[in-house]
């Protein structure tokens, strides 16, 4: 009968405390459970099978899909309807309902002439009683639940099971309280990012986004309003660096010897930059200020300290720092870096181009470093992400200008213990996680690996998109950063298809499912996985092939 149900051997007349059964209203949709048990954030409810069997050929995809793990419910209590996510489900004995696990999302209001839901908001202040009814969320709620409100926003895809209903990011809450975008190699993630870094340089013309590019994935997808910088153009000057990052890449001993090897590079760099004419001009020169200084002006500090020596055994250290210095100043495939043109005072100008301050309509900057010698990738890496944290530290007082610091393949420079190298990379990028927003830096990370990334430097992104984790380890790792509302969520991952993701957190009005939009094939990033069956179809030329190929092969080039 209408109205009536039955829990646990009990059975009566529903009102869930509106004094009605909602099954009698006009119009309104049929119960198919009630609540059986309540907990704070996780409660219990048992569905009549009868009647989920009854939607399941309905032509709207959300009533379709009740019942599932993964849907929503709703249950009203007083004036307003709860919105729940069903968890878990499971035969009840009496093998003609299934008992659910809910978690609650959030309440709306409801219509009083139509019950219908409005004024969705995250969180819930009143819960239901035990025997209040449950009903399916219709594709109507599911426009009011996920509809954005007038903060400024981007729309990135559809709301899962629905093919119209818009999914949405609020841009301030996505990058003041950093974000993540995680997902095994082959899910869409790089086009994923490629979308959202479209549609918030669309959103924002005159936007300020840095991105670390790895592979050379990006810069095919940003031709047209993006900055692409690689080791041909990036001019980046070596004195940039700070006595930490110096010490990355000059210093080539261990133990005991590096310390030793460390205070003499720091005296000697100091001297090297006190030479200049900034230098002298500033009170206090510390060993870290960025000041322009000669390469031969630090050799010749190191031979002048030697010559001080009264034995020649003390001169080892001196001798290591001054071959290492010479190695890289005379190694082709570091002149993007410490080339001798870079001598001069070019700071304003890096930072300019690098910044896009003033943008020229290209918002972002693709930094790719797959050109950049391996050995010193983390510094360069470090170098950027540093520069961009020191500029709003030293800009407080100026307009606010903030900058949107985007990693691909976090793991590799923010590592976690078991994989630490003790780079400066790590440090300065779990720093801006940590401070970064207190200053106007995002940060964007992006991970086919969560479970490698530093601990701590997850919890702190307040948005994660995660599509398919196929490893347990990372997909525990996500759950633990997770809210614990998005559990339910949270175990669609395995199961998720390429180009969706779970969103949660603060970029989002509640945890939603999602399918992202399919990006025009010219604002692709070149992340496609060869197709073995067609290339090795192709035969001719490769005489040619490898000859040019190791004429670049030889000359580091590209």
């Amino acid at each position: 009968m209408e109205g009536q149900f039955r829990v646990g051997g009990f059975e009566g007349e529903a009102t869930g405390g509106g004094g009605f059964s909602a099954a009698r209203m006009p119009g309104a949709a049929r119960a198919i459970g009630a609540v059986f048990e309540i907990a704070g954030a996780s409660s219990q409810v048992l569905l009549d099978l009868a009647e989920l069997d009854a939607l399941a050929g309905s032509g709207d995809a959300a009533l379709a899909n009740a019942g599932q793990v993964g849907a929503q419910v709703k249950i009203r209590v007083g004036s307003a309807w709860l919105i729940a996510s069903i968890r878990t489900a499971r035969l009840d004995p009496s093998g003609a309902r299934v008992a659910a696990a809910i978690d609650f999302l959030g309440e709306g209001d409801e219509e009083k002439l139509t019950g219908k839901l409005y004024r969705f908001r995250r969180g819930v202040t009143r819960y239901p009683t035990p025997g209040a009814e449950v009903f399916p969320v219709t594709t109507a709620d599911l426009r009011q639940i996920y509809a954005a409100d007038e903060r400024p926003h981007i729309e990135i895809g559809t709301v899962y099971p629905t093919r119209d209903i818009r999914a949405a990011l609020y841009v301030d809450a996505l990058l003041g309280k950093h974000f993540a975008l995680l997902g095994s190699t082959g899910t869409g993630k790089s086009t994923s990012a490629a979308l959202i870094l479209h549609r918030i340089c669309e959103l924002a013309p005159r936007g300020h986004v840095v991105m670390i590019d790895p592979h050379g994935e990006y810069g095919s997808a940003f031709q047209h309003n993006g900055a692409l910088f690689d080791v041909s153009n990036l001019q980046l000057p070596y004195w940039l660096m700070n006595f930490e990052e110096h010490c990355e890449v000059f210093l080539t001993s261990e133990g005991s010897d590096r310390q030793v090897d460390a205070d003499i590079l720091a005296k000697c760099l100091l001297a090297a930059r006190s030479k200049n004419r900034i230098g002298q001009e500033i009170g206090k020169l510390t060993v870290d200020a960025p000041v322009p200084y000669l390469l031969s002006d630090l050799t010749n500090a190191l031979t002048l300290e030697m010559g001080k020596m009264d034995k020649a055994t003390d001169t080892a250290p001196y001798l290591r720092l001054k071959s290492k210095i010479d190695e890289v100043k005379g190694d082709p495939r570091y002149a993007f870096m410490f080339s001798g043109m870079l001598v001069a005072d070019t700071m304003a100008a890096f930072l300019s181009r690098i910044f896009r301050l003033p943008g020229d309509g290209k918002p972002i900057s693709i930094i790719d470093v797959s050109g950049v010698p391996n050995e010193i990738t983390s510094v360069v890496v470090a170098v950027l992400s540093r520069m961009v944290f020191d500029y709003a530290i030293w800009s407080r007082g100026e307009a606010k200008r903030p900058v949107l610091l985007v990693c691909e393949e976090a793991h590799r420079y923010v590592p976690n213990e078991r994989n630490a190298d003790g780079s400066s990379v790590g440090r300065i990028l779990s720093r801006i996680a940590k401070e970064g927003r207190k200053y106007g830096v995002s940060l964007g990370l992006i991970t086919q690996r969560p479970s490698d990334l530093a601990e701590g430097v997850l919890s702190q992104c307040g948005t994660i998109l995660s599509m398919r984790l196929n490893n347990e380890r990372d997909q525990a790792f996500v759950r633990a950063a997770m809210p614990e509302g998005a559990r339910g969520f949270l175990d669609a991952i395995p199961a998720l298809r390429n180009r969706e993701c779970i969103a949660v957190g603060e970029g989002v009005a509640t945890p939603v499912r999602l399918l992202f939009d399919d990006l025009e094939p010219a604002k692709r990033p070149a992340s496609d996985d060869p197709l073995f069956s067609e290339l090795w179809r192709e035969v001719g030329g490769e005489e040619a092939m490898l000859e040019r190929t190791i004429r670049r092969w030889r000359s580091q080039g590209r």
